[in-house]
């Protein structure tokens, strides 16, 4: 599709909205194939300036700060990055004048010859993509791996571009991380095999209601035939009830029972029935990852690798020494007996349960941030059975608070500085003190990832 594209794209004026990771490798691939681009943002050119560094400004325009709509008057077509809501004023305004509206996401898709594995769901992506890109490594295919994960699958597109159009493709597979944000803007975005892990209540801060959140991860299914698989996590009431939306062949996974294609949990044993192939992958104890969370991510990956010819020696090899993602469920530390693990990409409700169900031993749990429109009172079930203390931080401390207030060990911290010490000096051999917010980490810190590590240099400096 690479040559159609870019002939399609040469000589239009294509603006992208949302200077963030994927908006610059958007940038990037449209000047390549000869777009006439401008970028666009409302933040100012000085918070900018190492994005901009990264584009050819010899062959850009630029329209950020104020009055950064007025990029959108006179365009052919607007590529927006996740973080901008595609119901936007402007953006409808634009779609009402006829202009298509897309996301990097799709806009990637039609430069991608290779096969597309996406997976969505809200907790536990960014792990199970990563086992699947391990799984093919270990199989010796060649695998992108990328989207919300942190490269953006444009970053790919461009590669297979400028690679040549008569080349091999420079991928066996191309693995997509796909946020529901992301396909809300998909048109023609086609994985060969996609994936819904899990769907519990997230960014209701964004969507209006639960429903319009599950709608969005169901377009993953979208573009889907017949040729195609689609995988569920049936353990997940609202996934299983997904599969009436689907047209590919139906895989799915389960710790609960067995299945009729896919990948089970038999007792001990994690089963697999792809086709008319059926047999034993590993032990669950042979699974080095913590959590019966990843238990279900390991057996998606698992399920995925199958489907494209790795071989059992292969998954069972990385299933045995994959040690998990950093600020998922990290082990930063023990100190004088204390675990302190890090789990800052626990954003939402459902994603510090699981981590709290992770631990049997007294937990001191830090949390607190931007809250996206959670239900914190989940967590007084789960706090009462394993949290000694809950130490709270951040905009939504009041509120979390507030849901946890029949609890009764919960209290406040000015900074993450003062969370860490209090912990520290409450925690007593065989405790955890356990990272995991509950919610986004944008008003302290520049994204989880930074909330991440600024715990482990806190933890890392106790004596």
């Amino acid at each position: 599709m690479t040559a159609e594209s870019s002939m399609e794209l040469r000589g239009k004026r294509v603006t992208v909205l949302g200077l963030a990771r994927s908006g610059v490798a958007a940038a990037r691939l449209l000047q390549a194939v000869g777009a006439s681009v401008t970028v666009a943002d409302r933040k100012e050119e000085g918070e900018l300036l190492d994005a901009l560094s990264r584009l050819d400004r010899r062959a850009l325009k630029v329209s950020v700060g104020t009055g950064y709509e007025s990029a959108l008057q006179g365009t052919d077509l607007v590529v927006i990055s996740p973080g901008v809501p595609s119901d936007l004023d402007v953006l409808t305004q634009a779609r009402r004048q006829g202009v298509r509206v897309i996301g990097e996401l799709e806009l990637a898709s039609w430069f991608l010859k290779a096969p597309i594995l996406a997976v969505t769901g809200t907790n536990g992506k960014s792990t199970t993509v990563t086992l699947v890109g391990l799984l093919l490594g270990q199989s010796g295919k060649r695998a992108f791996v990328g989207g919300n994960l942190g490269t953006p699958l444009c970053d790919a597109a461009l590669a297979s571009y400028q690679a040549g159009r008569g080349a091999p493709t420079l991928y066996d597979y191309i693995v997509a991380e796909a946020s529901s944000f992301q396909l809300e803007t998909i048109d023609q975005f086609h994985p060969w095999v996609a994936a819904v892990l899990n769907i519990t209540p997230d960014h209701m801060d964004r969507y209006p209601s639960l429903e319009s959140y599950v709608k969005a991860k169901a377009g993953i299914f979208k573009n889907q035939t017949t040729e195609d698989f689609a995988l569920l996590g049936i353990d997940d009431e609202r996934v299983a009830g997904l599969r009436h939306r689907v047209r590919a062949k139906l895989l799915s996974f389960s710790r609960i029972g067995p299945v009729s294609q896919g990948v089970y949990l038999d007792d001990n044993r994690v089963m697999a029935i792809i086709g008319s192939r059926r047999g034993e992958v590993c032990r669950r104890d042979e699974i080095r990852l913590p959590g019966s969370h990843n238990l279900s991510n390991a057996m998606a990956a698992t399920t995925i690798g199958l489907l494209c010819g790795c071989s059992t020696d292969a998954i069972r090899q990385v299933l045995r020494t994959f040690p998990g993602l950093e600020h998922a469920l990290e082990l930063v530390r023990e100190r004088q007996g204390v675990r302190f693990v890090n789990d800052s990409k626990g954003t939402n409700v459902d994603a510090t349960i699981k981590a709290l169900e992770s631990f049997e031993v007294p937990v001191l749990l830090i949390a607190g941030g931007r809250d996206k429109g959670g239900d914190f009172r989940k967590l007084q079930e789960p706090v009462r059975r394993r949290v000694k203390r809950v130490i709270l931080i951040g905009e939504a401390a009041s509120h979390i608070r507030e849901a946890l207030a029949d609890v009764g060990c919960v209290i406040q911290a000015a900074t993450l500085r003062d969370a860490v010490a209090m912990a520290a000096s409450e925690a007593r051999s065989g405790d955890v003190v356990l990272l995991s917010p509950a919610c986004a980490s944008f008003d302290m810190f520049a994204d989880y990832q930074d909330r991440g590590r600024q715990f482990k240099e806190l933890v890392n400096q106790l004596p």
